[in-house]
């Protein structure tokens, strides 16, 4: 792939620059796309084993659909076989199955495999990533997509998106009533990520508008307030809420404490929107750049070097102590992209060190070269490990993290591809 707008800023040196990495990171994409075909189910995709199978009790899950629809369509306008029927199906899911035909928006799972009340709420980390599947397939040009597109974002304006706060509401009952006393970083990043791609697919610069004032409030004063470790969890009123899941530690998504993955997450998202304002009207906030590099160094310190045999750990405590050391997959790639992310936008030599350092560790334990696909999971000693993430289920953090070094900050994936690729 030939980037199309070279950052001056990356030395001749640079692995990015090197086409022997450049093929041996499509190599890696690649080779992830064909471990995770196999998730496709009647309806959507389920959650793969570590043998990369479907378990028997398997059972098509929406986050899952959705991420593999973003995947898959994406790998469709790069020419890969195979990809456009898989997001084909997705998408068709995503419009019947999946859908809630009497209230709007979207289940976690079939209906018939949803028991409670609880589990049958509607939330937004979930309809961030129907709106970024969507929005990926239309640039694709996936049939049905467009009218996905235009439903989800109508319910995800309507319900979620909060103009007062200037963030997205978490979740609801499945009639939108009973909204919930939380507000959370996690689902919020996402949505950012998501935000970006409608602002360029549908050049809708309200959308970037929007994914700026996220992190102005979750970055720029909470987690700036905070040393650049962001708190994660709070209620209405925005009060942190530091104990919260203190007895789920290993919680997937809400777990206790701060999460140094997402310190890195956010600081590559956040130059990729200091990007996208700038291709839109040639200004953006000085403090996206300054927050970004604090965030990275921020992560590293509490993630990366509190692990004695390299990776990035999961979770600390407000004191910045390791709560659950297990390296989950996630964090590692959101490291990494930040690295080349940074490296892309300065030009500095510790980003290339801490890249090449980064690729080293995930090629060495997490790339599973036996069996297929990389491991979710690692324990304090780098084994594998399922304490917070059983089977293989994600292929969408690792998949970007082969394809985020091959393409320019902005503007977001599927219009990157759709423009630059070659």
């Amino acid at each position: 792939m030939a980037e199309a707008l070279p950052s001056l800023m990356l030395p001749a040196s640079s692995w990015i620059r090197r086409s022997v990495h450049r093929r041996w990171l499509d190599h890696q994409g690649f080779r992830l796309l064909d471990f995770s075909k196999t998730s496709r189910m009647t309806t959507g995709f389920g959650p793969l084993d570590n043998e990369g199978k479907l378990p028997a009790d398997a059972r098509p899950d929406t986050v899952v659909t959705a991420r593999m629809t973003h995947v898959y369509a994406i790998a469709t306008m790069r020419g890969v076989p195979g990809c456009l029927p898989l997001a084909e199906h997705g998408i068709d899911a995503l419009n019947d199955a999946l859908r809630d035909p009497q209230n709007g928006g979207w289940w976690t799972a079939l209906p018939s495999d949803l028991a409670s009340a609880q589990d049958r709420r509607k939330q937004n980390y979930l309809h961030a990533f129907v709106v970024l599947a969507a929005a990926s397939a239309c640039v694709a040009a996936v049939r049905g997509a467009e009218a996905l597109l235009t439903e989800a974002l109508e319910i995800w304006e309507t319900h979620f998106w909060s103009e007062e706060e200037g963030v997205f509401r978490e979740s609801f009952a499945q009639d939108w009533c009973d909204e919930e006393d939380y507000r959370g970083a996690n689902s919020n990043m996402h949505a950012v990520e998501a935000c970006m791609a409608v602002a360029d697919v549908l050049d809708a610069p309200v959308w970037r508008a929007r994914a700026l004032r996220v992190p102005e409030r979750f970055i720029h004063h909470l987690g700036r307030e905070n040393g650049y470790a962001v708190p994660e969890h709070f209620n209405r009123s925005w009060t942190c809420l530091r104990d919260y899941n203190h007895d789920r530690p290993t919680d997937d998504l809400r777990p206790f404490g701060m999460t140094p993955g997402h310190f890195v997450e956010w600081s590559h998202l956040l130059l990729k929107l200091e990007a996208a304002l700038l291709r839109q009207n040639g200004t953006a906030p000085a403090w996206l750049l300054t927050d970004a590099i604090s965030l990275f160094e921020a992560g590293m310190k509490a993630g990366w070097n509190r692990s004695e045999t390299g990776g990035m750990l999961y979770t600390v405590d407000f004191e910045l102590e390791p709560v659950v050391r297990n390296k989950p997959h996630w964090c590692q790639g959101e490291a990494l992209t930040a690295a080349a992310a940074l490296l892309k936008r300065t030009g500095h030599a510790r980003y290339e060190t801490w890249y090449r350092r980064i690729w080293d560790f995930i090629d060495l334990n997490m790339i599973d070269r036996e069996k297929g696909g990389w491991r979710q999971e690692l324990d304090a000693d780098n084994h594998a490990s399922e304490v917070i993430y059983p089977g293989k289920a994600d292929l969408y953090h690792a998949w970007q993290a082969t394809l985020n070094p091959l393409l320019p900050l902005a503007p977001s994936f599927a219009t990157a591809v759709a423009a630059f690729d070659g």
